[in-house]
């Protein structure tokens, strides 16, 4: 598990913190998680998930409920949740997650940013089988000790637990992404440093410096993408 979740956090924090790019990606999946099912989180497994994402990420009461009332109003925009996989410089493989309303436009830019910037798109599967599904929760305040006796008796089976910096982040499956939160709040642990279903790369690749700094430009790029939610890749950029 080479990823320190929390700096990476830091790192997006900071390129994110003179623009509202990060609060509206999260207005957009909020809503279209809320009009696909019930606008209560409680009733609806897929919102809870991005609420509970979105706090991680401060993201304002105001555009959350925004979001849920624009669902609830009946809001006529229809989104698809796509997801491309391409390659970077030196063979670094990339997954992209979108939601858009509009298909044609979203693959050709996607397709336009690999393309400028070293990268290619590839076909469905061509990456994907090299990432898995991934739960990551991360806590303040305890131990990987006290984490581990705390799993255990929950009877909660995880990959692994590792204290990185201030947190202990757990990796778990994503089906136990709701027991292991559950497990952190009945012993009073309700903020968590990071919550998140992610794509976990099997294995870290290094980049030398040039394509590493290539393979940046490129994440930027499609990460600058309105209609992109979420990039995953491979390489180590030693955060």
């Amino acid at each position: 598990m080479g990823r320190k979740w929390n700096n990476i956090k830091e790192k997006k924090a900071a390129k994110d913190a003179n623009t509202s790019r990060v609060y509206s990606k999260f207005a957009l999946e909020i809503y279209v998680a809320a009009k696909q099912g019930e606008p209560d989180p409680e009733a609806n497994q897929a919102l809870k998930f991005v609420l509970e994402r979105a706090k991680t990420y401060n993201v304002p009461r105001n555009i959350i409920d925004r979001a849920i009332d624009k669902a609830k109003g009946g809001g006529d925009e229809n989104y698809d949740e796509l997801r491309y996989e391409g390659f970077g410089p030196n063979g670094s493989m990339i997954i992209v997650d979108a939601l858009t309303n509009n298909v044609n436009r979203t693959a050709s830019n996607v397709r336009a940013a690999f393309g400028k910037n070293g990268g290619n798109m590839g076909v469905s599967g061509s990456v994907a089988y090299m990432f898995d599904a991934t739960a990551v929760i991360g806590v303040e305040g305890k131990t990987a000790d006290d984490v581990l006796e705390l799993l255990m008796e929950a009877d909660i089976d995880v990959r692994d637990v590792l204290e990185e910096d201030d947190s202990v982040i757990v990796y778990a499956e994503p089906d136990q992404f709701y027991a292991v939160q559950e497990a952190f709040k009945g012993i009073g642990v309700t903020d968590f440093t990071v919550a998140e279903l992610t794509m976990l790369a099997q294995n870290d690749v290094e980049l030398p410096e040039e394509a590493q700094a290539q393979f940046e430009k490129l994440i930027d790029a499609l990460e600058d993408l309105e209609d992109v939610q979420r990039v995953y890749h491979n390489v180590d950029l030693g955060e």
